[in-house]
């Protein structure tokens, strides 16, 4: 379990760090490449959010490693610091000193995964039965993800910021339950693996998301469009685990009060970091002025 947490803690550090480094290039970008592939051709052209994009998948191969070791709802909650992390580096690259309510988020958001892997203890799980409702599981994410982003077309940038990054959000944790599931599979061997869909639409659900992330970060500060993600992410992963792969968490009323407890408190410290000014510094820095209204 150790190295679960040091693994999982090490993907959120390369996560913020990335995320940080992305969106201080993204936000600077035309508002009309909103939700285009060129918004990614232009982006790569910037070395900056090249090192974003490479710190990203750094953190989603140690957050892979995570998870072949343990099940999704025990790595989610780890995977949800990214936020602390994303703080401290933009703390950093502004030359800012944290204040009172970023260490108490950030004991939230710590002490909320601490809380819900103490009480639910997550366990088990398995390669679902050939048969099994898998695809309804997934087709149900992807359509709320669609749904939100239908609606946050129609929103302000603000709102749509956020609409679109829980859209990214549910894809991401939708990405980190196929990336366990294609885990599960290759301990089978690899001719399992490349019999399989998994590991052929996780690429496709990645790129969406990041699309979707990208989007989100062009249109408002990283203190608007990171949280959504943040706090979408394990909630989808978690539900995700327990339907798709059958992973087990207590629930006797303790071990419920302390889930939710948990759950509570991480959302809850996730919304106070991401209203942290040391998030909003980017806003302060572009290189262009434009419209946002």
């Amino acid at each position: 379990m150790i190295v679960t947490v040091v693994l999982g803690l090490a993907a959120a550090a390369f996560l913020g760090l990335g995320w940080v480094a992305q969106q201080h290039v993204a936000y600077t970008e035309p508002l009309g490449e909103m939700l285009h592939v060129r918004l990614l051709f232009d982006l790569a052209r910037k070395p900056v959010w090249l090192a974003g994009i490479v710190a990203m998948i750094g953190g989603q191969v140690l957050g892979a490693l995570a998870l072949r070791r343990a099940d999704v709802a025990s790595v989610e909650p780890l995977l949800a610091t990214n936020l602390i992390f994303a703080l401290a580096a933009a703390a950093l690259f502004y030359k800012e000193r944290l204040g009172a309510a970023e260490w108490l988020g950030a004991v939230l958001v710590s002490g909320g995964v601490a809380a819900f892997l103490v009480a639910g203890r997550p366990q088990g799980g398995g390669v679902p039965a050939p048969g099994s409702a898998v695809w309804i599981a997934v087709l149900a994410v992807v359509g709320v993800a669609a749904g939100v982003v239908a609606v946050a077309l129609r929103m302000p940038l603000q709102p749509k910021a956020m609409l679109l990054a829980a859209a990214a959000g549910a894809l991401y944790g939708l990405q980190d339950a196929l990336t366990r599931g294609s885990l599960l599979i290759l301990a089978w061997g690899p001719v399992a693996l490349f019999t399989s869909w998994e590991p052929y639409l996780l690429p496709v659900i990645a790129a969406t998301g990041i699309l979707l992330n990208q989007s989100a970060f062009d249109a408002a500060p990283l203190r608007i469009s990171l949280p959504a993600t943040t706090a979408t992410e394990p909630i989808i992963g978690i539900v995700l685990g327990v339907v798709i792969f059958g992973e087990r968490l207590r629930v006797d009323p303790p071990a419920l009060a302390g889930e939710v407890g948990g759950l509570v408190a991480l959302v809850a410290g996730i919304v106070i970091l991401g209203r942290s000014p040391f998030l909003a510094k980017s806003e302060q820095v572009q290189q262009a002025p434009r419209d946002r209204t």
